[in-house]
């Protein structure tokens, strides 16, 4: 059983150093501040996710399995409202956007009203 779970182990790490790769691809080669902010944060938080379950099966241990999901959970929590927030100031600073690449967002325009 121990050799199935570490096989199994060093599966998911190498799908989640996979998903880091394409993550850092996603960075490096996508044309504006939105589509490498997506990147980052859809494929590094898997990677993040598939990394941890691998060093649970590969630890076997209940404190690090707790550690480990912890971790995971307030990363899986946090990194979306993280790339929300930055998304937000990204299209409030109309320099980092341009309609050339990426003519679905509009810039933000402050309530004339307040």
């Amino acid at each position: 059983m121990n050799t199935i779970l570490e096989i199994l182990g060093i599966i998911l790490l190498l799908l989640g150093g996979l998903s880091l790769v394409v993550s850092a691809l996603g960075i490096r080669i996508l044309p504006n501040t939105l589509s490498k902010q997506h990147a980052a944060t859809k494929a590094g938080t898997l990677a993040i996710t598939l990394i941890s379950l691998a060093a649970i099966l590969l630890a076997q241990e209940w404190a690090w399995t707790l550690r480990l999901v912890i971790m995971s959970f307030f990363l899986i929590l946090t990194l979306p409202l993280a790339s929300h927030m930055l998304a937000r100031a990204a299209v409030k600073d109309t320099r980092l956007l341009s309609e050339k690449d990426h003519p679905s967002v509009t810039p933000y325009q402050e309530n004339p009203h307040r």
